[in-house]
């Protein structure tokens, strides 16, 4: 399968699996991406998900396949205008859209879309040969799906123009820049990554739900008021909920709690 995907206890793990191109990117990675993202987002008892590369592969992804001469065409305007509203299942949306939330482990070069694609993550863990790479301008095109933009709010205007026109970035200076939270000796990667879904796994599932809807969504409110009063109600919505009071029973008690999403 292009994409795997496996769960180990309340983490579900998709993997991007092309390995004889670097893991290229195909559309048979966005149905996959589609169908384990669906999957994962209706089982409760997943609570995190890990997004890799197969290692086999040397890279996350080398992104779009140019040995292909369809790549980066299109027949008319008009039949590429009237195939937008179809655009919904693309993986950007899917990932961006994903409630709970994304880690991604960033094994190896993330190139064009697949470096676009870590940025819908929520938190990267990147290997020491971790590099991404955004060489679309010097084919003459630009970093699609909001490529740049998503970027700027990781790291700021500078560092994704940068990457935009086509300067590579290492893991060293990405885990520098703020764009990688994590950086590991290679062969530590999933380990590390698996480490960071299970703290996020172990947290009451609705309050971390609502923290990356918070952040997400406050992005978008151009005022901190606006944004602070709305987090109000996510606020009190959780007041009411049993986690909140078994968190607290838990903390009061010096013992283990035990969230049931509820």
């Amino acid at each position: 399968m292009p994409v795997s995907f496996e769960r180990r206890d309340a983490i579900g793990i998709v993997t991007l699996s092309r390995p004889e191109s670097r893991n290229a990117w195909g559309t048979d990675f966005n149905e996959g991406i589609a169908r384990a993202f669906a999957q994962m987002e209706e089982d409760d008892a997943i609570r995190c998900a890990v997004l890799t590369g197969d290692d086999a592969g040397g890279a996350f992804s080398a992104g779009a396949n140019l040995k292909d001469r369809r790549t980066h065409t299109m027949d008319s305007v008009g039949d590429f205008v009237k195939s937008i509203s179809r655009r919904r299942g693309r993986p950007f949306e899917v990932l961006s859209s994903f409630p709970k939330p994304i880690v991604g482990a960033v094994n190896g070069y993330a190139v064009g879309i697949g470096c676009i694609i870590t940025f819908c993550c929520d938190l990267l863990v990147a290997s020491e040969r971790a590099e991404w790479r955004l060489p679309q301008v010097g084919l003459g095109i630009l970093p699609a799906y909001g490529g740049s933009t998503r970027l700027a709010r990781w790291v700021g205007k500078g560092h994704a123009m940068r990457l935009a026109l086509g300067f590579p970035l290492t893991a060293q200076e990405a885990y520098r820049i703020g764009l990688a939270q994590w950086l590991v000796p290679h062969g530590k990667l999933m380990d590390q990554a698996l480490e960071v879904a299970g703290h996020v796994a172990s947290l009451p599932p609705l309050a971390a739900r609502l923290t990356k809807e918070s952040l997400l969504a406050g992005l978008d409110i151009p005022n901190l008021a606006d944004a602070s009063l709305v987090d109000l109600y996510r606020f009190a919505t959780l007041e009411l909920t049993e986690d909140k009071a078994e968190g607290h029973a838990a903390w009061r008690e010096k013992r283990k709690p035990a969230f049931r999403g509820r």
